[in-house]
């Protein structure tokens, strides 16, 4: 069993593959493991490299280095890429009343750790670690061990202080959620539906028997309506047919009618006797409903349709074809035309064969194009991110330049890749399927070479009175932001509470939380503010543990 021994214990590029895989493997087994319906998830990968270290198990220094690195760029790149598309318009109209209170998460967390440190005399370094712990912030970790490095000081009490405060962290947020929602939140603050319940469509049937709509275009309706809706067939005198938005509606005509659930009654007073046909079963045989008529859903693939309307495109007009939904990322999208396409988005178009058939050229339908990673964007963007991440930034009051970091950059540029990527005619869409497995695979290698890295000296650390204190300091630096900011965010911004728990859930960067606020909060409404408010906090957190060490280190 000698060989054993030398492939688990002797440094090696072959030892630090395998000890790696072994810590990932074990730690994303016991994640799956609930305690008291909570579940740390890929977190245990952490705390499974602790143990591992704390037994002695140890990788070479260079090894160590690379593949901690490595992971941890591969991950925010990559959640750089996923947030792209829809980062900049989160920014807009609701998006910045979710995002303010979140970065008052941000500066009050900081503000009160900088002012824990000089309460308690705990030296920053051990504070950046404790604060990135408290927030279970692991990029915001890597900027400041980063910093640490480039100012010549020791990096791994850091890595040693958030290992300590990490689990408390996550349970942290969760305890301040369940004590606003005990103590403060009343019904009127409970979500109603949300955004993307309102997007569950709707088919009906309706029979024009209402004189005021008779002799108008479907245009003309729409605008003077202010109901969302999609008429996606006709039928007149027998004969079924794509109605364009000119085409005028006549008395006794039957329409088809995609929408949402609660605007069904509403278009029945505009329209008029609502047919008692089911068209949401499962089992509609659509081709004879259609006659001459064929369905099919075509994949938009061209980089250059990404980010038009559909109004733009004019497809109804120009080709005889209705869209009748949009499917992205497994959520059915009313298609209306305002609504903006992205590669990816797989369309259902209703029309003629040939009409189908040139519709398909404008969209791509390329499945192999996007099927097959185009690596050279991905290493591309990592190239300008480690590029924009090594330049120093003079700060105002800082002796030090800032730099990005491995952490910093490398998202930046993943979110301006994954937005203006497609319109520079690069390829850079990647199923959710694909991105999920380059951020698992890099947090796993970062996460497991962290824990190696602290658990020499965890437990001892722990049994100390200063490893006490920073428990104590990172659960204060958890909760009493979560709940300082979530009060008035929905008192005084009227934000509904289901928004308000994954806004403050994406502010500390906790997706455990998140996954308890969605089974106990009806609606999507937390999920929503999350990935609203995730990208710019995560980015802020980067930002900030960086200047907050050169200002008091």
């Amino acid at each position: 069993m000698e060989w054993l021994k030398d492939l688990l214990v002797e440094h090696s590029a072959l030892q630090a593959v395998v000890v790696i895989s072994l810590i990932s493997t074990i730690g994303i087994g016991l994640g799956k493991i609930r305690f008291f319906g909570i579940s740390l998830g890929t977190a245990f990968i952490f705390f499974v490299g602790i143990l591992a270290g704390h037994f002695g198990l140890s990788l070479d220094p260079a090894m160590l280095t690379y593949a901690e690195d490595f992971g941890l760029i591969i991950f925010v790149y990559a959640l750089g890429l996923q947030v792209g598309p829809g980062f900049f318009s989160s920014m807009r109209a609701d998006g910045l009343r979710l995002v303010s209170p979140a970065i008052a998460v941000v500066l009050a967390g900081t503000a009160l750790a900088v002012a824990l440190s000089y309460a308690f005399g705990i030296p920053m370094p051990d504070m950046s670690g404790i604060l990135c712990g408290a927030t279970t912030n692991t990029p915001a970790l890597g900027a400041a061990q980063q910093t640490l490095q480039q100012a010549g000081l020791d990096a791994n009490g850091a890595a040693l202080s958030c290992a300590v405060t990490y689990p408390l962290g996550v349970v942290g947020v969760i305890l301040a959620i369940v004590t606003l929602r005990k103590l403060f939140v009343r019904p009127a603050d409970m979500p109603g539906p949300d955004a993307e319940h309102k997007k569950n469509l709707f088919i009906a049937s309706y029979h024009l028997t209402n004189p005021a709509v008779f002799g108008k275009s479907i245009h003309d309706i729409a605008a003077e309506s202010h109901h969302h809706f999609v008429i996606s067939r006709l039928w007149r005198n027998g004969q079924v047919s794509i109605p364009t938005s000119d085409r005028q509606l006549q008395r006794d005509d039957v329409i088809l009618v995609i929408t949402n659930r609660d605007e069904a009654d509403a278009l029945r007073l505009i329209f008029g006797e609502q047919e008692q046909k089911d068209w949401n079963t499962e089992n509609i045989d659509w081709n004879s409903v259609d006659g001459q008529l064929m369905s099919q859903r075509i994949l938009v693939t061209r980089p250059e349709i990404n980010g038009k309307k559909l109004s733009a495109l004019r497809l109804r007009n120009n080709y005889g074809i209705n869209i009748s939904r949009v499917y992205r990322s497994g959520v059915q999208l009313l298609a209306t035309p305002d609504l903006r396409l992205q590669l990816g988005d797989r369309l259902t178009v209703v029309g003629e064969a040939q009409a189908i058939r040139n519709v398909e050229k404008i969209l791509g339908n390329a499945v192999k194009s996007l099927n097959e990673p185009n690596l050279a964007a991905v290493f591309i963007g990592l190239i300008l991110g480690l590029t924009l991440g090594s330049i120093p930034i003079a700060v105002p009051g800082v002796s030090i330049p800032v730099k990005l970091g491995l952490a910093g950059g490398p998202i930046i540029v993943g979110i301006l890749i994954g937005t203006f990527g497609p319109r520079m005619h690069m390829i850079t869409y990647t199923t959710q399927s694909a991105n999920l497995m380059l951020r698992a695979l890099g947090l796993s290698m970062y996460l497991a070479c962290l824990g190696l890295d602290a658990g020499a000296h965890f437990f001892e650390t722990v049994m100390r009175p200063e490893g006490i204190l920073w428990l104590g300091v990172g659960f204060v630096l958890t909760f009493v932001p979560v709940v300082m900011v979530g009060l008035p965010a929905m008192r005084l911004l009227k934000v509904d509470f289901g928004s308000v728990a994954g806004l403050l859930c994406g502010s500390m960067a906790n997706p455990m939380a998140l996954n308890y606020a969605n089974d106990t909060i009806e609606g999507d409404n937390p999920s929503v503010s999350y990935a609203t408010v995730y990208p710019v906090c995560m980015f802020l957190r980067v930002i900030v543990i960086q200047i907050t060490l050169m200002l008091f280190i």
